[in-house]
């Protein structure tokens, strides 16, 4: 949600039962304009929310020139003090897939413990790598873009230089267009992409299809069905 617009946006959301209160709409409206003008954003979303047992994780994005790579992550506790979100790696990835469960404690010094593992030879062996929550929030919003962060075909382009802007003559989907999972993508680095073949993508506008389409997506559970 775009902090410019953050109270329409709430409202077109509220009927899912994700809603703010009072005084956390005007705090999230004030301090996300400093959040911009402190790093220099050309814009600001308010992510989401993450919850956890102590305190609830809010979470924004800025965006730079480059509406895909140039981004960054805070989080909040009060909507008014913002912390950044460390850059995920894929070490980090890996240590909170093996240590990191349940639900999140709302601190992020919080470390959790490493788990004890088995060798191949049947030995006990124990992890060394602690991950705190902070690191586990950072992976989890890292993950969370990338498999769940959608757009409509044709709502971002990219220039020749591959600097990647909001489509201002963009004016929605149609109809039939909405109802087919092609023309929605993910807006995260492509991956299936870089596997088409040259006549594959002699087919695609470079401007518009430089993202992986969900109607390529495979899911898991359905591997090895016909």
């Amino acid at each position: 949600m775009d902090a410019s617009s953050l109270s329409y946006s709430l409202e077109l959301v509220a009927g899912s039962g994700c809603i703010l209160n009072s005084e956390q709409r005007a705090a999230l409206q004030t301090s996300l304009i400093i959040v911009k003008k402190n790093y220099k954003f050309n814009r600001v979303l308010f992510w989401g929310k993450i919850l956890g047992l102590k305190e609830h994780y809010f979470i924004a994005q800025g965006r730079r020139d480059d509406e895909l790579k140039d981004t960054q992550h805070f989080y909040s506790f009060n909507c008014i003090d913002w912390f950044l979100i460390p850059t995920t790696t894929t070490a980090m990835i890996e240590d909170v897939s093996k240590t990191a469960k349940g639900r999140f404690e709302g601190d992020p010094s919080f470390v959790y413990e490493p788990k004890q593992g088995d060798r191949l030879d049947g030995t006990a062996e124990e992890s060394t790598n602690k991950v705190t929550e902070e690191t586990r929030l950072a992976v989890t919003v890292h993950l969370i873009n990338e498999e769940a962060s959608v757009v409509p075909r044709g709502a971002f382009i990219t220039s020749t230089h591959g600097v990647v802007h909001i489509n201002r003559s963009f004016g929605g989907l149609s109809y039939s267009q909405a109802g087919k999972l092609e023309h929605f993508l993910h807006f995260a680095q492509p991956k299936t992409l870089k596997k088409k073949s040259l006549l594959e993508m002699a087919e695609l506008n470079p401007a518009l299809d430089f993202l992986d389409p969900l109607s390529e997506d495979i899911p898991k559970a359905c591997c090895g069905w016909a």
